[in-house]
C-alpha cells in the first residue's frame, strides 16, 4: 500500500515530452481518491510544474518518497531502488536484448514490475495504448515527407504545406492544415502521372485507426486488395481521389502448402506461412505499416524484391511509414528507427545503402519510434483517460502478499511481470532471454 504515487521525468530521448497522467487528471486523483502525488520536476515536459502544482501535487527532484512510480519509456538501472513498483513500457516481453540489463537489476533489487503493453481485456485486447496517436502522427509525417519527396522529383504539391507533426501545437491544428490540402486536391486534382494514387495500409487496429482518421481528411474511397490489382487496367479514373486500402492477415500471407488461410494457424504457426503482399506493392504510392511483428513471423517486404522493383524503373512507391518500426523486420528496409529531429531516409534497393533526408535514389522510409511523442499533450491526454482508473488499485495493493493473493484488477494483473523480482506465471518464459 503506498503513501506517495510518483510520477517520472522521461530521460530516454530528447524530444520525449509525454506524460502518463496529466494535470487534469492528477487533480482527480488527489481531490476524488485521496492520493497523495509527486511530480518529478522537469524543464521539458509538455505539462508544466505548475499545472501539477495548481492540481495538488507536490513537485520534487527525485521520487525517493514514492513507493510507485509510473513513466512512459525505459528507466535507467540507477534510476531502481528496493521493493518498489514501477509502472511503464519496459519492452522486455519480447526478449528485447537491449533492456535485459534494466530487468535483471529490476530482479536484484526485488521490484515489481507492470506493464501498460500487457494491460488487457478478456480477449487479448490492449486498454492502454498511445497506439491511436502513433498512428496519427505517423500519418502526418508520411504525407509531410511526400511532399519532400515529391519536390525533391519534380512534382509541386501543395503537401510542402504540411508541417512535421511535432512541430503543431495541437493535434487540431495539424488536421486543419490536411483538410485545408484535402480541399485543394478536391478542387484541383492529381496530376496525371500521380493517379491513381493509393495508401496501402497494413493492419487494422488501434495505429491503422489513427492513421485512417488523418487520411480520412483528404477526399479518399476505401477499395479491397483484390479491387487494387484491377485498378491499374481502368482507363478512366476521377482525378481527385485518393485511393486507400486495408490489409489484413488474409491479404498479407498464404500457407506454404497451399492450404487455405486460418488465421488462427497463423498466429499459432506463423512459420508455415509466407508473405504474398509483393503482389500488391508495385501498385502502391504509399505503404503505411501498421502490424505487429517479430521473428516468428514472414516478412512483408524484402529488400531483395525492392531491388528487383526498382530495377524495372520509375516504380510507384514513394514513401513507407514504418510506423511499427521494427528494425530489419515485417519492411526489412526499415535499416534503423530515426529521431524525431531526422525522421526519414531514403534507402537505395540497388546498393542496400540509406542516406538520411528526403534526397537521393530510392524509397524514403519515416520510422521515427516514438512517434506518440510528436503528439505529446494530445497523446498524454488520451492514454491517461483509461490509466487513471488504475491507479488507486495498485496504490492500495499490498505487494507483499503472495502473487496469488494480491488484489489487483485482473486486467493490472495480468501485466504484472515481476512480483517481487520473480517473474510472474505468464512470464516464466522470459528467463531464456535473460540466461542469453
Amino acid at each position: 500500500m503506498s503513501n506517495f504515487i510518483g510520477i517520472r521525468h522521461e530521460d530516454k530521448y530528447k524530444l520525449e515530452r509525454r506524460a502518463p497522467l496529466t494535470p487534469k487528471h492528477v487533480a482527480r486523483l488527489v481531490k476524488q481518491k485521496k492520493l497523495d502525488i509527486i511530480v518529478q520536476t522537469s524543464d521539458k515536459r509538455i505539462f508544466s510544474d505548475e499545472e501539477y502544482i495548481l492540481a495538488g501535487a507536490k513537485i520534487a527532484k527525485d521520487l525517493k518518497k514514492c513507493s510507485v512510480i509510473f513513466g512512459v519509456k525505459e528507466m535507467p538501472e540507477s534510476f531502481f531502488e528496493p521493493d518498489k513498483t514501477y509502472v511503464f513500457f519496459a519492452h522486455v516481453v519480447k526478449g528485447q536484448p537491449y533492456n535485459m540489463a534494466m530487468l535483471r537489476r529490476m530482479m536484484e533489487l526485488k521490484c515489481n514490475l507492470i506493464e501498460y503493453e500487457k494491460v488487457v481485456d478478456e480477449q487479448g485486447k490492449r486498454l492502454i495504448f498511445f497506439g491511436r496517436y502513433a498512428g496519427m502522427a505517423g500519418m502526418i509525417n508520411s504525407l509531410w515527407a511526400l511532399g519532400l519527396r515529391l519536390k525533391e522529383t519534380g512534382y509541386h504539391s501543395n503537401l510542402v504545406k504540411l508541417k512535421q507533426a511535432h512541430h503543431y501545437q495541437t493535434l487540431n491544428e495539424a488536421k486543419d492544415d490536411i483538410s485545408a490540402i484535402g480541399q485543394l486536391i478536391a478542387e484541383n486534382g492529381i496530376p496525371h502521372e500521380l493517379r491513381p494514387f493509393v495508401i496501402g495500409i497494413t493492419g487494422y487496429g488501434n495505429v491503422s485507426q489513427g492513421v485512417q482518421e488523418i487520411i480520412g481528411l483528404l477526399p479518399v474511397k476505401e477499395i479491397s486488395p483484390e479491387k487494387l490489382l484491377e485498378l491499374h487496367r481502368r482507363k478512366k479514373l476521377p482525378d481527385n481521389l485518393v485511393y486507400k486500402v486495408i490489409f489484413k492477415e488474409e491479404d498479407l500471407f498464404e500457407h506454404v502448402d497451399g492450404e487455405l488461410f486460418d488465421l488462427h494457424d497463423y498466429y499459432n504457426d506463423p512459420q508455415s506461412y509466407r508473405s504474398k503482399f509483393e503482389k500488391y506493392l508495385p501498385y502502391l504510392s504509399m505503404l503505411i505499416n501498421c502490424i505487429y511483428w517479430d521473428k516468428r513471423y514472414p516478412r512483408l517486404v524484402t529488400t531483395a524484391y525492392l531491388k528487383k522493383l526498382f530495377a524495372r524503373g520509375n516504380p510507384r512507391l514513394s514513401v513507407i511509414g514504418d510506423i511499427s518500426c521494427d528494425v530489419q523486420g515485417s519492411v526489412e528496409c526499415t535499416l534503423k528507427p530515426t529521431e524525431i529531429d531526422d525522421p526519414v531516409y531514403v534507402f537505395n534497393p540497388e546498393t542496400g545503402q540509406i542516406n538520411m533526408g528526403h534526397k537521393g535514389d530510392g524509397v524514403l522510409v519515416m520510422a521515427v519510434d516514438i512517434l506518440p511523442a510528436e503528439l505529446p499533450r494530445d497523446s498524454s491526454d488520451g492514454f491517461a483517460d483509461v490509466l487513471v482508473n488504475f491507479v488507486k488499485p495498485i496504490a492500495d495493493a499490498d505487494f507483499e502478499e503472495h502473487f496469488d493473493d494480491l488484489d489487483l484488477p485482473k486486467a493490472i494483473k495480468k501485466a504484472l511481470i515481476l512480483h517481487k523480482g520473480e517473474l510472474t506465471p505468464d512470464y516464466k518464459y522470459m528467463e531464456e532471454f535473460l540466461k542469453a
